[in-house]
């Protein structure tokens, strides 16, 4: 049996506005015609907010302090481009 190659390229693009953020996630598996999905998400919807950068920061400064505070949960996106939560 014999696979052929079959790239997988994902894109995702987050646009900050004034009335909140765009997520636009893309997606292109080999051959295929591109697809395209958009998640728009208000100011209010975003309080709270931590970014995949900002969360890596996090992680270093509570490894420095070797210690973690209880019930420590921050908003965030997933690989989908939705709203989740993120618990440390």
């Amino acid at each position: 049996l014999q696979l052929r190659a079959h790239p997988i390229e994902r894109r995702t693009h987050m646009l900050s506005h004034q009335r909140g953020m765009t997520v636009t996630k893309t997606l292109w598996e080999g051959e295929a015609e591109q697809r395209c999905q958009s998640f728009s998400y208000g100011r209010a919807e975003l309080r709270g907010l931590l970014l995949e950068g900002a969360s890596l920061l996090l992680l270093r400064v509570l490894a420095c302090r070797q210690a973690v505070p209880p019930g420590l949960i921050f908003l965030a996106i997933d690989t989908e481009g939705h709203l989740c939560t993120s618990s440390y």
